[in-house]
């Protein structure tokens, strides 16, 4: 992504902080996975949002009005023998010539030259609770300008959480987010697709979740945007089972829910399809029943109507349909009344999408459900869920688990589906496959 689209961001948050404050954010910090083995590092989201910069060990300071540069980068300095067992490094020339800082210290002056940078500056922005350490560092630099208060030295006197303001940024997706989101949605789309014309009976649930991975990174993917779920059968009962490991039966159905992550921001899509290629009747009519109910909810994925909305659509088209099938008793009225559906449909109907999976942003402002705005993007995903031994259920619904996942962006019109380029519909998914 283009810096002047980070040194944008930036700009609009020093705005929002205004004259007298300062903001403090560190990235994420690198994590062992076992003994001497680290996780693959990603940075913090927020922190990248603003800087554009991957490299663990650093923090952002952001001084609105300060003469010498309001952008300042602490990282870690150049090392050639370093460099040479774990990569290359930006260093401080780097983070002004290719990051866009205003100025760069080392990481580890972060605690002499700090506490400077809090004189004379009435508010503090940082993300609270977050990281106790942390936390415990910033009452320190602020402890001591405190202590030179007589000497003259005002230090801070308001701490505000940095998230309330960044976060509702982030929220709204500039062009060149939606961009980017776009491109994620078709690397995954295509591997859906690859998916779909080769899964097999007799394949294990884990086979299908490396042919995602292997495909989504050899077109150009940084990875996945979180653990794949892959459940044939009864383990699609499962909303997050992530094991993996069993085999695929002829004649289930097979649930996946994949994403990949391009440039830190996530894709999320699901699609359930028969391991052999055709639906049988009792498949078709569940399956068919959660997709009205999913383009419904997307109609209403438009400015102007609320969070909510998109839900409310689905449960109704799940409900009608349920108590059509004979899955549900009662009239609609009472059964949408009593949330009877939830026997069979336990979560909401979608999340925030962006850098994180489940993205940041207030779903209700002042108690009321936010009113969706072109530039926000969710996710649209209705299910249905009944495991095997369900009471009072015959033995052709039971082992049966269905979610379609899509990626929607509010415009101003019509609503845009991201991922539009996975076939969803049964006799598309049939052709597919055969």
């Amino acid at each position: 992504m283009n810096q002047n689209e980070f040194k944008r961001r930036r700009r609009q948050l020093m705005r929002m902080m205004g004259p007298g404050s300062v903001a403090i954010l560190p990235t994420a910090a690198e994590t062992i996975r076992n003994r001497d083995v680290h996780h693959p590092f990603r940075p913090d989201s927020d922190f990248y949002y603003l800087t554009g910069f991957a490299e663990p060990e650093a923090v952002m300071v952001l001084v609105p009005g300060r003469a010498h540069g309001e952008y300042i980068l602490f990282c870690r300095e150049k090392d050639p023998t370093k460099e040479l067992w774990d990569g290359r490094r930006a260093g401080l020339e780097g983070a002004v010539d290719d990051y866009g800082a205003d100025d760069a210290f080392p990481i580890t002056d972060l605690d002499d030259i700090l506490p400077g940078l809090l004189e004379e500056r009435e508010r503090v922005f940082f993300a609270m609770g977050c990281d106790p350490a942390f936390d415990k560092r910033v009452s320190d630099w602020v402890s001591q300008v405190r202590s030179r208060a007589r000497a003259g030295v005002h230090g801070p006197i308001e701490f505000l959480a940095l998230d309330h303001f960044l976060h509702d940024m982030r929220l709204y997706k500039s062009r060149a987010e939606t961009s980017v989101m776009r491109r994620a949605a078709k690397l995954s789309a295509q591997a859906h697709r690859e998916l779909m014309r080769r899964c097999e009976p007799g394949m294990h649930e884990y086979q299908l979740a490396s042919v995602f991975n292997h495909e989504c990174q050899m077109q150009g993917a940084n990875g996945l945007a979180y653990p794949s779920i892959v459940g044939g059968g009864n383990n699609a009962c499962v909303l997050h089972y992530v094991e993996n490991n069993e085999a695929l039966r002829d004649g289930d159905l097979v649930l996946i829910d994949a994403g990949c992550e391009l440039d830190c921001y996530a894709s999320d899509i699901t699609r359930t399809f028969p391991v052999n290629g055709q639906f049988s009747d009792a498949q078709r009519a569940l399956y068919e029943l959660v997709l009205d109910a999913q383009l419904a909810a997307i109609d209403k994925v438009r400015a102007g109507n609320h969070w909510n909305d998109p839900h409310d659509a689905a449960v109704r088209v799940l409900t009608k349909g349920l108590l059509k099938l004979g899955l549900l008793r009662g009239t609609l009225a009472k059964a949408l009344k009593a949330q009877s559906y939830t026997r069979f449909y336990m979560h909401r109907t979608g999340h925030w999408l962006g850098m994180d999976v489940h993205d940041v942003g207030d779903y209700k402002v002042d108690g009321h459900w936010r009113e969706l705005e072109p530039g926000m993007v969710l996710t649209v995903e209705p299910g249905l869920y009944i495991p095997h031994g369900a009471k009072g259920v015959a033995k052709k619904w039971q082992g049966i688990g269905i979610r379609i996942e899509d990626d929607v962006l509010v415009t101003k019109g019509e609503p845009d589906v991201l991922s539009k380029d996975v076939p969803k519909h049964v006799d598309e998914i049939e052709a597919l496959m055969a």
